[in-house]
């Protein structure tokens, strides 16, 4: 096994200051490569070879990855509501797949999102709201969760005004919590399931329910703010209870 950063320290710490500054060299080296996980020169390589961000709607799920690992933790309602523009967009397996890389890519934060969203002005109304439903999907938002997507916001060439608007679509209603008297049996009712439901039907019946629900599917129809506000709060209420059936099925 060879660390390439460990190798390169070495050879320009001994040819600054010989054996001392080789074993320097060669020690901050070996944290670097540690840090970056390189343990080859191939690995190296790919590394500075790595591909550009896909176009859209690939960068959808790059910029949903960032939203979702912003506050340092993927929640499960993350992971859900980026399934769920999976299925809005109607993706096949190696879309999905190809999806789910790009939405990995992002959680790590290393790529540079401001040319490629200058690039996709067009598309700045549906990259705006998917990011909002993301950052609404555990019914809160933060202030880090904002800032980030007004940024994009404005490399998209969106008014601030118009990102509030945006914003205001997807936000919960009230700070209560749907779930906190009927739990369980709640959670059932809501997804239309029983308690000796398989988890195969449980998950077919919440995938359609969130289909019917999709305030895009709405939007896409003329209905009012009023409605697509109605339509979020609907998907948030239905993430919520599959998330309390899965805690307490263990699935």
């Amino acid at each position: 096994m060879i660390f390439p950063i460990t190798a390169i320290g070495a050879l320009a710490g001994f040819a600054a200051a010989s054996i001392p500054g080789a074993l320097l060299g060669g020690l901050l080296g070996q944290i670097i490569d540690r840090r970056l996980r390189l343990a080859s020169w191939s690995a190296l390589l790919e590394r500075f070879q790595r591909p550009a961000i896909a176009d859209d709607p690939y960068v959808l799920f790059v910029m949903l990855g960032r939203m979702a690992k912003c506050e340092g933790r993927v929640l499960d309602a993350h992971i859900q509501q980026a399934r769920a523009e999976m299925r809005r967009l109607g993706f096949d397996e190696p879309s999905r797949m190809r999806a789910i890389e790009a939405f990995a890519r992002g959680k790590t934060g290393t790529d540079s999102l401001r040319s490629p969203l200058q690039r996709q002005r067009g598309n700045a109304d549906s990259l705006l709201r998917a990011c909002w439903r993301m950052a609404w999907a555990d019914g809160r938002i933060s202030r880090p969760e904002r800032e980030l997507i007004m940024l994009w916001g404005k490399w998209l060439g969106v008014p601030a005004a118009e990102q509030e608007a945006i914003s205001a679509n997807y936000a919960p209603k009230a700070a209560t919590q749907p779930l906190a008297s009927g739990g369980y049996q709640g959670a059932l009712r809501i997804i239309g399931v029983s308690d000796d439901s398989d988890p195969a039907q449980i998950k077919r019946a919440y995938r359609l329910l969130l289909s019917k629900h999709h305030p895009d599917k709405l939007a896409g129809r003329g209905a009012s703010a009023e409605q697509v506000r109605e339509a979020t709060e609907k998907t948030r209420e239905l993430h919520q209870a599959y998330r309390v059936i899965r805690q307490r099925r263990g699935f």
